[in-house]
């Protein structure tokens, strides 16, 4: 009996073994089943996600003057989706306003993108990616946090138009940027640059540049490299005098200089006849100039803004010339009576 009951008890805890590790078994196949289904479930939700994203685009996807144009305004878009990739046709895209915080590195997939207009959001980084775009004409990112441009920037040939106003902490350029052979158009406002970077000056084809709102305390002896530029902003700065060589710009023809420090105007600007509109407004200028009173048939405006123009910098000048003679003349006649008076007086015969 004894025998009967110990064989009796290992073929219940086989058994029990069997039985235990069979539930095991079915539960671990339950898990799988789950977690396929489950992820099944995330794929399928997924795709959905994404094709609800994309015809979201889709319906924000505008065609004008022959281009395509993706178009979104004062929505929230922080981030670009993936699913954003699937409309590389899209030549522009035009996001203003919808908080974005950074442009996505598959924009490299976008090569038939002419503009990227990204202004006013909340942009802290351009990607080193958008050097791929070789069609990019115009790159527009003004009123964002953007702190530093990459390099390969300067890969992007066809780059006619670029404005980074306003983005705060920039305060430099890469010299790679002197590759950009077709910029006509460059906005630096409203940033931190002390000085003009030298890959500035070296752009060949440079026609309009904005420097106003800057810590400017000096322009480049060589300013007149830019020898297309004809309009220069240069309002609210540091600057206290003018290189020389600024004369020797004849493409100038508009020179903003309000708001800083120049205590003179270079007399030889006085011929630079190409000059149509120069505003000296709020200088601390050495001389007091005054034009003569307007003609009646003068707008008021007008005539204020003639108060700091191309009239109003000869008057300067010649005003600084006539003083200049004036000091130079009582300078020699001070030094004659000072020999006259050194001399001694001829003996009594």
């Amino acid at each position: 009996m004894t025998g009967l009951a110990v064989c009796s008890g290992a073929v219940n805890s086989i058994k029990a073994l069997w039985e235990t590790r069979i539930k095991r078994n079915k539960d671990d196949l339950q898990k799988q089943r789950d977690l396929r289904d489950k992820a099944a479930v995330g794929r399928l939700k997924g795709e959905w996600e994404d094709r609800i994203t994309l015809n979201k685009l889709r319906e924000r996807i505008v065609t004008e003057d022959g281009r395509v144009i993706l178009r979104i305004q004062k929505e929230e878009w922080k981030t670009l989706p993936d699913a954003l990739v699937q409309l590389t046709e899209v030549q522009e895209w035009q996001l203003h306003r919808t908080g974005l915080q950074k442009i996505p590195r598959f924009i490299a997939s976008f090569e038939q993108l002419i503009v990227i207009d990204l202004s006013r959001n909340a942009i802290t980084e351009i990607p080193k990616e958008i050097g791929k775009l070789t069609r990019l004409r115009e790159l527009l990112l003004s009123f964002n946090c953007v702190d530093s441009v990459p390099e390969e920037l300067g890969n992007c040939e066809s780059l006619e138009k670029l404005e980074l106003a306003k983005n705060q902490e920039l305060d430099q350029l890469p010299e790679q940027l002197s590759n950009l052979k077709k910029l006509y158009h460059l906005d630096l406002s409203m940033n931190l640059f002390t000085e003009i970077p030298d890959c500035v000056v070296s752009l060949p084809a440079l026609e309009w540049l904005d420097m106003g709102s800057n810590q400017l305390q000096n322009l480049p002896e060589d300013i007149d490299r830019m020898e297309k530029l004809h309009t220069l902003w240069l309002q609210r700065n540091e600057l206290e005098h003018l290189p020389d060589n600024i004369t020797r710009m004849r493409s100038l023809d508009t020179l903003v200089l309000s708001s800083n420090r120049l205590k003179d105007i270079p007399k030889l600007m006085d011929c630079m006849t190409n000059l149509r509109f120069v505003n000296f407004r709020d200088n601390p200028l050495s001389c007091d100039v005054s034009l003569p009173e307007a003609k009646a048939d003068v707008p008021e405006e007008e005539d204020d803004r003639e108060m700091f123009g191309r009239e109003f910098m000869h008057l300067y000048i010649n005003e600084s010339r006539k003083r200049e003679s004036q000091a130079t003349f009582m300078s020699v006649l001070n030094v004659e009576l000072e020999e006259v008076c050194e001399t001694p007086p001829a003996p009594l015969s």
